[in-house]
């Protein structure tokens, strides 16, 4: 709850954030919007990460400051986590001995947390901590608002996606008035890719397929694409949204292979098609119209089984997506086949 946090922040001093593991936009910037928060209340805070900020979002102010490590090495009075699904997330060594608090905006985050605020109503976890700001009484200075604005852009797709909402626009008028320039930050984050990018995605988009519909998109992206493109795994991000382009593409499945036999698979539809009851079949979770999950298992299996899944939910998805994956009460999908190990990630 806002009010429990608001309260350990006030009678507390010596705080790390975290979030999962690959940060994006709206871990890293949210992350990074609480770091100013908590400074400008004169708190000791540090943001530890266990993988390197991404080069998208090494321009966000505080990335410097970002501490990569394997472990919770250093005592905390308490450590914020956020956007993560469970505990494990972060990959950091120790944190469930610390006095954890949950962060996040997935109705289907596991309360795992000392103190859970969960808001599923907000667009990103950047718009919680705003609200956060405001709960505080902390002025957003152009730190935090640039921050807090890099993960509204990013979680709702410059304001494309179903989860933007009136208060969204809101907010972001807020941090405009507060100093972010919206061309300046776009740009860092959307127009300064490495050319090993774009050599990937020739790659990546020649293996696109669809079902016979039409309706259901899917496309993969290899180790061995990877490395002859130069390419680091950040690379491959965003690459699940150029079926979704389409207009008779109603849902998409990217299969990024990050080991021989696992694949990071990224899940979007749109409209009522639920992709998060897919992910959660496996492990993962996110929002109805973007989810991700890990899968392990040979290519075909994966194919087979993701993909099956998505043509089942766009083809019998119920009018208000109440039944099971968007189907109608009858028809929910049998369990994948046993035997099949899926790790949870759910952040695609």
């Amino acid at each position: 709850m806002l009010s429990q946090v608001v309260e350990l922040i006030e009678s507390k001093r010596r705080f790390a954030i975290t979030s999962h593991i690959r940060p994006d936009g709206d871990s890293l910037g949210s992350s990074l919007g609480l770091y100013w928060l908590l400074r400008a209340l004169d708190k000791e805070v540090e943001v530890i990460m266990r993988d390197p900020v991404p080069h998208a979002y090494q321009k966000l102010p505080g990335t410097e400051f970002v501490r990569v490590t394997p472990r919770v090495d250093r005592p905390y009075d308490a450590v914020f986590v956020i956007e993560c699904s469970d505990i494990t997330r972060p990959g950091l060594v120790d944190l469930e001995r610390q006095f954890v608090v949950n962060i996040d905006h997935h109705s289907t985050t596991a309360l795992f947390g000392d103190i859970n605020w969960i808001d599923a109503t907000a667009s990103a976890v950047g718009e919680m901590i705003y609200n956060l700001c405001k709960a505080l009484g902390v002025r957003v200075t152009r730190e935090i608002a640039e921050c807090v604005y890099t993960a509204l852009i990013t979680d709702t797709g410059s304001f494309h996606y179903s989860n933007t909402s009136e208060r969204t626009f809101k907010v972001a008028s807020e941090l405009v008035r507060a100093g972010v320039k919206p061309a300046k930050v776009s740009q860092a984050v959307f127009a300064n890719y490495p050319w090993s990018k774009i050599e990937l995605l020739s790659e990546v988009l020649s293996t696109v397929k669809r079902d016979p519909s039409g309706r259901v998109a899917w496309l993969v992206q290899t180790l061995e694409m990877q490395e002859r493109a130069s390419a680091t795994d950040e690379d491959g991000d965003g690459f699940v949204n150029y079926p979704m382009s389409c207009g008779d593409v109603e849902a998409c499945a990217f299969f990024k292979e990050t080991a021989p036999g696992v694949y990071r698979v990224s899940l979007r539809s749109k409209c009522d098609v639920n992709v998060a009851r897919i992910a959660e079949r496996f492990g993962g979770g996110g929002h109805r119209n973007a989810a991700g999950c890990t899968y392990q298992g040979a290519w075909e299996e994966a194919e087979r089984d993701l993909v099956g899944l998505l043509v089942n939910a766009v083809e019998h998805r119920g009018a208000n997506g109440t039944g099971p994956l968007g189907l109608g009460a009858e028809q929910e999908i049998v369990p994948a086949p046993e035997g099949r190990k899926a790790e949870r990630d759910a952040r695609p």
